[in-house]
């Protein structure tokens, strides 16, 4: 029998910010279709927990690459690795024009 092992990632998107309203909303509800966890929402932090290899940090990490795509925010936002359990969506530095 294979024990499988809740797994908890949390998402700092609290740089994430555009045109849309409810962005950290969208983010959740579309890790909840993308990876079939449970997925909670407090302020500007989303957790997700869910078991196994749906839930690791390199697939939560294209996941949410996903989002910014389908979003068009790829060019101004992009995903770290932040601690153990977390990524944090980070704004790009833009490179000032002369």
């Amino acid at each position: 029998m294979v024990e499988t092992k809740v797994v908890e990632m949390k998402v700092d998107a609290s740089e994430l910010k555009g045109d849309e309203k409810n962005l950290i909303e969208k983010l959740s509800d579309f890790l909840k279709e993308k990876t079939g966890g449970e997925v909670t929402t407090s302020g500007e932090v989303v957790t997700v927990k869910g078991e196994g290899e749906a839930l690791s940090k390199k697939y939560l990490r294209i996941t949410v690459k996903k989002f910014l795509h389908k979003h068009e925010l790829t060019e101004f936002f992009r995903v770290i690795g932040d601690e153990e359990n977390q990524l944090k969506i980070k704004e790009r530095k833009m490179a000032e024009e002369d």
